[in-house]
């Protein structure tokens, strides 16, 4: 099937339970016959229409005449010698590449996702954004990045992160159809409990959220104490000022009960002295949260370093004794370590795609 022929047909993967109960009574087929059709998509993972046995033929060639099923393909897969995670490399139907990273803790598997191709916000310390966001995935899509992967792993992912390329908030309505059919207990059934949001601060979509009914963990990507230096990091932080940001994660916790994860990447020479742990502290001490400290993945084209590790140890011990939860994010997958983005785009680079 061509990349036109799929955008013509509409994406099956995509519609929640009450929409392909429409769809079929459209068809003059039962509600139950959704029932199982989506069971199929979202619990076996099927891959094509003729995978669903318990269908007759006649439905499949109906459903296939007007429908797709989303199935991304791994272009590339590193496994690490060392703890087993594995990053992804995807092919999308139109041609775009998206990356996914599959990680093992002793609390179940993790998998941070995408949500755009790329991403606008334009942070300096991460790959992502180099070339721009190219466009939106779609729910499917995001879907689909957690069933190839149990399907390749042959493994029960737990935890989701949505902190791969781009900004999920910049993708609203596609992102919280994912977070719902994710967790609906008629598909893979994910407890959104387990699911973490990463924002770089878009301060309507924070408030929005908290509105969603999910008890979903906001993550917020902070990475400085202060205004001046988070808009040379961050330019989004030109439009959300700190204390409005600030205060739009209280009002999620207020109305979510979940405490904030504040993502702080730090960047040896930047934002890593003990001056910048002690303001830090200051400036989160009566938010209800916890401060996830990631040491940069360098990127070759800032020039950002990683500092050494008693620095950040330092760092979060300055923070505990300020009285702020803090801890060291795990590295996973030294072995094959590369900033967000980075896999993807040095795949881009091997194959010689354009990306203007």
């Amino acid at each position: 099937m061509t990349a036109e022929e799929k955008i013509d047909k509409i994406d099956i993967c995509g519609l929640m339970p009450d929409e392909l109960t429409e769809a079929f009574k459209e068809l003059n087929e039962p509600s139950y016959r959704a029932k199982q059709v989506y069971g199929w998509l979202h619990k076996q993972k099927a891959a094509s229409f003729d995978e669903m046995t318990n269908i007759s033929k006649k439905l499949r060639s109906a459903l296939s005449e007007k429908y797709r099923v989303t199935v991304m393909n791994p272009e590339k897969v590193l496994v690490s010698g060392i703890d087993g995670t594995r990053k992804y490399v995807f092919s999308l139907f139109d041609g775009n590449v998206i990356e996914a990273v599959f990680m093992r803790y002793h609390h179940g598997n993790s998998v941070c996702i995408s949500s755009q191709v790329g991403c606008r916000m334009g942070c300096t310390f991460c790959a992502s954004t180099l070339e721009g966001c190219v466009r939106n995935l779609t729910a499917a899509e995001m879907l689909s990045e957690i069933y190839r992967i149990e399907t390749d792993t042959g493994e029960r992912v737990s935890n989701i992160v949505i902190m791969g390329s781009g900004e999920p908030f910049d993708n609203y309505d596609e992102v919280i159809r994912f977070i719902r059919m994710i967790s609906d207990e008629n598909g893979a059934n994910i407890s959104a409990r387990n699911i973490t949001l990463s924002t770089c601060g878009l301060v309507p979509g924070i408030i929005r959220f908290a509105d969603e009914g999910l008890p979903v963990t906001l993550a917020l990507s902070l990475h400085a104490p202060y205004q001046e230096l988070r808009e040379q990091m961050m330019p989004v932080a030109r439009k959300y000022k700190l204390p409005e940001v600030l205060s739009a994660c209280s009002e999620y916790f207020r109305k979510t009960g979940r405490r904030i994860s504040f993502e702080y990447s730090v960047v040896r020479g930047v934002n890593d002295t003990p001056q910048h742990a002690r303001d830090l502290a200051r400036l989160i001490r009566n938010i209800h949260g916890h401060v996830n400290l990631i040491p940069v993945n360098p990127v070759e084209e800032t020039g950002y370093e990683s500092p050494d590790r008693s620095s950040v140890e330092q760092f979060r011990d300055i923070l505990t004794d300020e009285g702020i939860n803090a801890t060291i994010r795990r590295e996973m997958g030294r072995d094959i370590s590369s900033a967000c983005g980075q896999l993807r785009r040095r795949h881009i680079k091997d194959a010689g795609v354009c990306t203007d």
